[in-house]
């Protein structure tokens, strides 16, 4: 016979329920009115460089915080063309770049800003042989280093392939890619409309040339219709949870929160990316000139995620055999695009595993090495 549970324990969970439901309340009401948002991208950083939109950031890695810088060289962060940098140091206690400063990382981030008009004609080239090395070089003259470890997030991963393979000679350490699409048959309805269906990027530029954020937003939907429903079902399941909120708020907030993509890019993408399938059949050019991603010889690690609906494994799953280094590594995990950086998974294996690809291809420093504040 069911066990018949005790009246007291009875009271309790109705108790419980009470209380959880009237947390559901407040915290829906919070949710609501937009109060009690997170902030996000909270640690200290200075500009260092500038180009039209474009920063460079150093992150302060301040010995009585995170315990000074204690490897080089230095770790230069490119990100994706198309969302926020702040996925990568969304909260306190939960941010990629932290761990990256406790680990002894000297720290810094290539951010595009918001494109505008004025960005409009910014091809590839532009992103791959222009601003990565004049961020580089920046980096090279702050910190005295000779060489940068390079990792590039999303997309920004791909801009940092077409540097590295347009620039075999250049000043890597290594090289860490996460989340990086050079599949793009595999890249779900958005590529298929340009691939298949034909549709030509112009037909979706707005008056500034650029392809808005709404269009990258309704095109990563598209690639999960449920997704909305399955998060407000999520949501409503632990809305009396301060911390759960608080997260929902920070990553929710910045899955929807994308920038323009320049038109000049779009276009290139489209073309040789989406519809050649560039990377995949080597039919890479940059500047005019053919690369080769066989031609990338520094120290490699991909990482990839099982769960990824933006970027999908199959999308991801070739890299590993198209850069041509000898000590090249993948990493697969059982996580989402975002729990790649952010979360449990991230906190307790990719981010550690990365910071171990770095560190055993760092060297450790003394004090006379240690970078000054910028």
């Amino acid at each position: 016979m069911p066990t018949v549970p005790s009246p007291q324990t009875v009271l309790d969970r109705v108790r419980r329920d009470v209380e959880r439901n009237t947390l559901r309340a407040r915290n829906g009401i919070k949710l609501v009115a937009g109060v009690d948002r997170p902030g996000v991208g909270r640690t200290p950083k200075d500009v260092v460089w500038q180009r039209g939109r474009t920063q460079l950031w150093h992150y302060r890695n301040d010995p009585d915080t995170y315990g000074g810088v204690r490897y080089g060289p230095p770790l230069l962060i490119v990100f994706s063309l198309v969302s926020r940098s702040y996925i990568l140091d969304l909260t306190p206690g939960n941010s990629f770049v932290e761990q990256l400063l406790e680990a002894g990382f000297d720290v810094y981030m290539l951010d595009w800003g918001e494109p505008d008009e004025r960005d409009a004609g910014n091809g590839l080239e532009d992103y791959a042989d222009d601003y990565i090395p004049a961020a580089i070089d920046r980096v090279l003259e702050l910190s005295g280093a000779d060489e940068v470890n390079l990792f590039g997030y999303c997309f920004g991963g791909n801009l940092a392939l077409l540097y590295a393979a347009h620039h075999p000679d250049a000043p890597l350490r290594s090289l860490t890619v996460l989340a990086t699409p050079v599949d793009f048959r595999h890249m779900g309805p958005l590529a298929d409309v340009f691939a298949v269906g034909g549709m030509d990027v112009g037909s979706v530029l707005d008056a500034d040339g650029n392809v808005p954020p709404s269009v990258v937003v309704q095109g990563f939907r598209a690639l999960t219709p449920t997704a909305e429903v399955t998060r407000y079902v999520t949501l409503w399941e632990r809305l009396w949870n301060d911390e759960y909120v608080a997260s929902y708020q920070a990553m929710t907030g910045w899955s929807d929160d994308h920038v323009p993509f320049p038109g000049a890019a779009a276009r290139q993408t489209a073309e040789m990316l989406v519809r050649e399938n560039g990377m995949v059949n080597d039919r890479l050019s940059v500047g005019g000139d053919p690369v080769h991603l066989a031609d990338i010889q520094v120290p490699f690690l991909t990482v990839r995620a099982n769960r990824d609906h933006i970027v999908p494994p199959d999308a991801t799953a070739p890299l590993i055999d198209l850069v041509g280094s000898p000590d090249k590594h993948e990493l697969r995990l059982d996580a989402g695009h975002m729990g790649l950086v952010v979360g449990r998974t991230a906190a307790r294996t990719t981010v550690p595993t990365i910071i171990d690809f770095v560190r055993r291809r760092s060297d450790p420093l003394d004090a006379a090495e240690k970078p000054q504040e910028a």
